[in-house]
């Protein structure tokens, strides 16, 4: 674990300087009851969240404090967010309204125009979150000005977000059905395999009697079995089927 580095005016640090530490304290962190539920006995959703806190400027504990796994991804939640953009020296102010029917964000960059964004009723209504259960019947101001906040950080101060989404936006996304496993559509390599197995040498018959013979040795020493041969074959000559079937009766008369 990291030494404990202390001085007076800053105390001790515990952020990992290796990734050797860095899995060590997650693990003892997983272990911890006083970590938030997607945290606990998860040290790889930990280890996530720390290497995501590093990139932000967060220190290890808060960035699982205020980094949360939702439907499977990682997102700050709403006061880290802006707490972020206000630390940045390419922020220069923020004000949040809400007039009681449209919340409204207006945030500045260093050397930019103001920008504004908007989050109303009507475009809670339009996404079907007005009236939701939760949040949005409970405290539907709080969500609306998460909503423009998230809006307006994200698309003005991306770089210092590093693309991180909000939580109170990820929160009121469909999570994606589990289909299960989409296999890939591989006509066009099965084709491609085809073909190559069409161009492929094939052995005439006294070659193969002589191939054939080399291979029973291999076979009575113990140093390859059929199905080796014939894959190890396949891949540079075209083995018709009773050639496969001969090769593998090379192990019935070893036998």
């Amino acid at each position: 674990m990291t030494d404990l580095a202390v001085s007076p005016s800053k105390g001790f640090s515990l952020t990992p300087q290796s990734l050797d530490e860095a899995m060590r304290f997650a693990d003892i962190l997983a272990k911890s009851s006083i970590v938030p539920k997607d945290f606990n006995g998860n040290p790889g959703n930990i280890l996530v969240a720390i290497q995501w806190g590093l990139e932000l400027g967060l220190q290890p504990m808060q960035a699982m404090q205020n980094i949360a796994v939702i439907n499977g991804r990682p997102a700050l939640w709403g006061d880290a967010v802006i707490a972020l953009v206000r630390g940045s020296p390419l922020c220069e102010y923020i004000y949040e309204t809400d007039d009681g029917h449209t919340a409204t964000c207006r945030v500045k960059r260093r050397g930019e125009d103001e920008q504004v964004r908007t989050y109303s009723v009507d475009d809670a209504k339009l996404a079907g979150l007005q009236g939701k259960s939760g949040p949005w019947t409970q405290h539907p101001k709080r969500m609306r000005q998460m909503r423009a906040r998230a809006f307006a950080l994200r698309d003005v101060f991306p770089d210092v977000l590093r693309g991180m989404p909000v939580a109170e936006e990820v929160q009121d996304m469909v999570p994606e059905r589990d289909m299960g496993t989409v296999r890939p559509d591989n006509s066009a390599e099965r084709k491609s395999l085809e073909k190559q197995t069409e161009a492929l040498p094939c052995y005439d018959e006294t070659e193969f009697a002589t191939k054939l013979e080399g291979w029973a040795t291999l076979i009575d020493s113990g140093r390859a079995n059929a199905e080796h041969i014939i894959k190890m074959s396949a891949s540079k000559v075209a083995l018709t089927e009773e050639q496969k079937q001969a090769i593998r009766d090379l192990e019935v008369t070893d036998a």
